[in-house]
């Protein structure tokens, strides 16, 4: 890519695999498969580019599949804390690190797998897997970010001290990460943000309740992300953030389907600006395309650092051309 719009808008995490996108609620099949209607919609809001998000080794294949199926789709590789049992169910949790390794390898040589991950902790949901199978598999998935030097797409949820322990071990061990999906204390996000390398992202979830959006206020844009979780996350009508919100679509419900509607309910990336609105709005940021544009270049910085420095070579060039 010559050069980069700066003016784009990135959703960094988006679960493609989840069964809604198939159609699919709680076993009942409610529709066709839309992820081609979904896109088009994200298109057309002005997104260009979209991480799906994989969180198991089974899940980070099909990610690698769809990302593979459009230049603007990329994706990650990696466990979910939830899903860490997978390693040790495997038989073989060696031979299953070298499955998940071989996979990054060849989604990189591809251009599509661009972060380590969904990986971290998890201890609000204990029942799917213990903490110190968790502990184990997020330690070891900082081997994957080290001999893959990609960046790490990070979950961190009531686990804040032995998230950050891990973290502060490996530190050395990664080129920079996001927290995504963001909805931790003050204190939380200050033991975050101590981390020079890492950024914290913000969508529906981040932006519920009045204390919030205060903690959302005090991350530094220059340190910030947006994404949806689709088909999570959205941004509802009770959320304090939803005063902030001016771009809808219209929607319905799944049973009634129309491929010119959002489906009630599900979250897709057209609504990332949704996130955008309300980040610039409690802010009190009035030039919103300044904040989509940093927003943007932090997520090109860690995530797509080739297109910078061919953005930065472009400008270079021109500006040589015009002495």
């Amino acid at each position: 890519m010559a050069s980069l719009k700066m003016i784009g808008k990135s959703d960094i995490a988006v679960n493609f695999t989840d069964g809604m996108f198939k159609g699919l609620y709680h076993g009942k099949n409610c529709h066709v498969p839309d992820i081609a209607t979904v896109l088009n919609r994200a298109w057309s809001a002005g997104v260009d580019r979209i991480i799906v998000t994989g969180g198991s080794l089974e899940e980070s294949r099909e990610a690698l599949a769809i990302a593979e199926t459009d230049g603007r789709l990329f994706c990650t590789v990696g466990v979910h804390p939830t899903r860490c049992n997978e390693f040790e169910e495997s038989g073989d949790p060696e031979k299953h690190y070298q499955a998940l390794f071989s996979l990054a390898k060849e989604g990189i040589q591809k251009g599509k797998v661009v972060a380590i991950g969904e990986c971290g902790l998890d201890y609000d949901r204990l029942q799917f897997c213990p903490v110190d199978i968790q502990k184990k598999y997020f330690e070891k998935q900082f081997e994957l970010a080290y001999a893959t030097k990609l960046p790490m797409f990070l979950h961190m949820r009531a686990a804040a001290e032995d998230f950050c322990e891990i973290v502060e071990r490996n530190k050395n061990r990664f080129t920079g990460g996001v927290a995504h999906s963001f909805t931790g204390s003050a204190m939380d996000r200050d033991k975050l943000l101590a981390f020079d390398q890492m950024y914290l992202g913000v969508n529906g979830c981040s932006l519920k309740t009045a204390e919030n959006l205060d903690v959302m206020k005090g991350i530094p844009v220059e340190r910030m992300m947006i994404e949806t979780d689709s088909p999570y996350c959205e941004i509802k009508n009770t959320h304090a953030g939803m005063k902030f919100v001016k771009s809808t679509w219209p929607s319905k419900k799944k049973e009634k389907y129309d491929q010119e509607s959002l489906v009630k309910g599900r979250n897709e990336p057209c609504l990332v600006r949704q996130v955008l609105e309300v980040v610039a709005g409690y802010k009190g940021l009035g030039d919103i395309n300044q904040v989509s544009s940093t927003l943007y270049h932090n997520t090109c910085r860690v995530f797509f650092p080739q297109d910078l420095d061919s953005a930065a070579d472009a400008m270079l060039s021109g500006h040589h051309e015009t002495e």
